[in-house]
């Protein structure tokens, strides 16, 4: 392939992404590379999502959506140089590619969610043929070049098309920017009713100075792990509660109507099933919202329910045991999170938080249904993927200082962390240093127990390469296990350990 050919390549893969994403933003429906980004999470083997969580953490759907427009940046080269010669094969290339983006939008959005593809095919395609009319050939010969068209006129035409992609991408951006605008100061506009009873106050905690988490995690800093390429802009005023299935009453619910049952203030950890041991998928928020089991006694649950379902406006699914929303625990229907409404990272207008099991199996973000069924009847997203399908949270604790590798003066230093155990508490965490005894760490004031509890340790250090171990005892009187084991299938387990080199 030559450099004109790469060049006019690269020119009309822009022109059809900046045509494809600028059609999506206004039909506010996902762009082609979304939506083919969304069916290769949704289709991926079990192993390869495991590699890229832990890998590559966060920063996995960016990865997936620049892969994704490499692809498509070295297919629209290889047309380029095959147009001349091949034609109808690039236009078959092309067709296949735009079929691909509008399948993987037709199950979420039907028609409107085509047509981006669509019409990137289209803007493609053309631009691959006028490219095609002026691209001199390499080494030409003397009779070669007398005919051939001023390689000049293919290099503004290659200019223009390329201008072309980065102009319509640019507009989709300040589009989509400027939705996006509107709807953070929408949600900032949501008026929340204070819960009822005295202020729920923040326990005295660890100095955030010292490098330990704060207690309470800002929403900006709050880790988020989804399956979504693009975080869903909910239309309150539309939106709309359903609850159903096995259920005596099924009922819809406005946003009005939910609030209106009455909204409790309560502090919960929310971790991801995905959290290596040590690891920062974990966080602490004071979430308000409308007590799950007020929802279910007003629509009538029938015994033979044995799992509530629920189902988010991008269409993740996932349960867990109804006994759970019923056995006198804080599960939430929450709409506010530390006294702001719901982020729309973070699931506004309504997400489920239920205190002691992983997120995969209960933290639907972008609430829209809640179906009463069984286990036997309903898999949730993950179920089927190799997870389990019921995953209580296991008893963890972590050095947050020093940091793993860090480097301090010999003398008294702090080391300190958190530990968590939702729905039992921590009653103790004890800290080792290399191959010594297990010694009792203090535990800052207790927030409850579904929330994580700051814990710090003193320790004269000497000079030398030292281990640091911790682990916790939970409300049960369980102490954490040592043994190692993955994330998977229902969560990982072992001791955090961190080397430090003391001078």
């Amino acid at each position: 392939m030559s450099s004109d050919g790469r060049m006019a390549g690269a020119a009309a893969a822009a022109a059809a992404l900046g045509s494809g994403w600028l059609v999506a933003t206004v039909l506010e429906v996902p762009t082609p590379v979304g939506a083919v980004g969304t069916a290769v999470i949704d289709s991926a083997p079990f192993g390869i999502r495991e590699w890229a969580i832990r890998t590559l953490g966060t920063y996995d759907k960016p990865a997936l959506t620049i892969g994704i427009v490499v692809i498509l940046v070295l297919v629209a080269g290889w047309a380029q140089s095959s147009m001349a010669s091949h034609p109808g094969m690039v236009a078959v290339a092309v067709a296949g590619l735009s079929s691909v983006g509008a399948w993987a939008a037709w199950a979420s959005d039907g028609w409107a969610g085509v047509v981006p593809s669509v019409v990137a095919g289209l803007v493609g395609f053309a631009s691959l043929w006028s490219l095609s009319r002026t691209e001199l050939p390499p080494s030409p010969t003397p009779e070669m070049a007398a005919v051939a068209l001023d390689r000049r006129v293919f290099l503004r035409r290659a200019a223009t098309v390329g201008a072309v992609g980065v102009g319509t991408g640019g507009v989709a951006l300040v589009v989509d920017q400027a939705k996006g605008s509107r709807f953070d100061t929408a949600i900032a506009e949501v008026s929340l009713p204070r819960p009822a009873g005295p202020p729920l106050l923040a326990p005295a905690g660890v100095d955030a100075g010292r490098g330990v988490e704060p207690w309470l995690t800002p929403a900006d800093r709050f880790y988020r792990i989804d399956t979504a390429l693009t975080v869903p802009r909910v239309d309150l005023a539309g939106w709309r509660l359903s609850v159903g299935g096995m259920v005596e009453r099924p009922t819809e619910f406005t946003f009005d109507e939910l609030l209106a049952l009455g909204v409790v203030e309560r502090h919960v950890t929310l971790c991801c099933v995905s959290n290596e041991v040590g690891g920062p998928y974990v966080g602490n928020a004071r979430w308000l919202g409308v007590p799950l089991s007020r929802v279910l006694d007003l629509v009538g649950v029938d015994e033979r329910a044995d799992q509530l379902a629920s189902e988010s406006e991008d269409g993740w699914t996932c349960g867990f045991p109804t006994a759970i929303a019923r056995d006198g625990r804080d599960a939430l229907l929450a709409v506010g999170m530390n006294g702001e409404p719901l982020p729309a990272d973070h699931g506004f207008p309504v997400r489920l938080v239920v205190p002691g099991l992983y997120g995969y199996v209960s933290a639907t973000k972008w609430l829209r249904t809640i179906t009463l069924t069984t286990f036997a009847d309903f898999e949730g997203y993950w179920i089927p993927r190799g997870w389990a399908a019921e995953a209580p949270v296991k008893t963890q604790s972590r050095i947050d200082v020093p940091a793993a590798g860090a480097g301090v003066e010999r003398g008294q230093i702090v080391i300190a962390g958190v530990a968590w155990a939702q729905h039992r508490g921590i009653e103790g965490v004890e800290v080792r240093i290399d191959d010594g005894p297990w010694q009792p760490a203090n535990l800052a004031t207790d927030g409850g127990v579904d929330a994580w509890r700051q814990w710090w340790f003193s320790w004269d250090a000497p000079e030398g390469s030292h281990e640091l171990s911790v682990r916790a005892t939970d409300g049960a009187g369980d102490v954490q296990t040592a043994q190692r084991t993955p994330p998977a299938p229902d969560g990982a387990t072992g001791h955090h350990r961190v080397t430090v080199d003391v001078r």
